[in-house]
């Protein structure tokens, strides 16, 4: 596989991963279960960590990463948006990983087919947490004391000033 061709195959999954990054950040303003909206800041946070080392392989492969702005959601409120948001997250995260196994797979570079199925391994966890969390599982990242509660949900923005 030549540089350019390498430069292609990484900058083509990185705008995948992106995608899915966003998308995850976007979704998340809409899941009000403090629990399930603990584990989207769980994937957000690894998502950027993917999205990092995918930049650093573009630039020392001679590339430039691109950027991508967060979409615009309207799955609807309450409960009905939550669960519309998670099924399509799962869906992506599916999609994403059978997109890109083979491909990976195939791929000369050892330390890029490795990193890159790192990355592959992390989006199939993450599916797990949205079926779980859609299954009403809401101790994905671990559990509380006994008679500990969350009140009545998270915040729509982040920060309040």
């Amino acid at each position: 596989m030549k540089q350019t061709e390498l430069l292609e195959f990484l900058s083509a999954f990185y705008r995948d991963k992106l995608t899915l990054r966003n998308r995850h950040v976007a979704a998340a303003r809409f899941v009000a279960d403090y629990n399930f909206n603990n584990t989207y800041q769980y994937v957000i946070n690894r998502d950027d960590m993917h999205v990092r080392w995918m930049q650093d392989a573009i630039v020392d492969t001679g590339g430039t990463p691109e950027d991508q702005p967060v979409p615009d959601l309207d799955p609807g409120k309450g409960k009905d948006a939550q669960a519309t948001v998670m099924k399509a997250d799962r869906d992506a995260a599916a999609k994403f990983v059978e997109r890109w196994r083979e491909r990976v797979d195939a791929l000369p570079n050892a330390r890029h087919r490795s990193l890159l199925r790192v990355i592959l391994g992390e989006t199939l966890e993450q599916q797990r947490f949205f079926d779980q969390a859609l299954a009403g599982r809401d101790d994905l990242l671990g559990r509380r004391a006994d008679g500990m509660g969350t009140g009545d949900g998270v915040l729509k923005t982040r920060w309040v000033e």
